[in-house]
């Protein structure tokens, strides 16, 4: 498997399920086929990355 950093923006779809790290710092578990949501520390847009910890 390719190891590489992608950056997935609030409202795009959930390419595979697993923990998710947005730009504050939070992880959350979110599954395929939902949208990633809004920054669960400020409520605004955020960018996600997959946590591979």
């Amino acid at each position: 498997m390719q190891n590489e950093t992608r950056e997935y923006r609030t409202g795009q779809g959930v390419p595979a399920t697993g923990q998710y790290l947005c730009q504050s710092g939070k992880t959350v578990q979110i599954a395929k086929g939902e949208r990633f949501p809004s920054c669960p520390v400020s409520g605004n847009e955020t960018t996600w990355t997959h946590d591979d910890r």
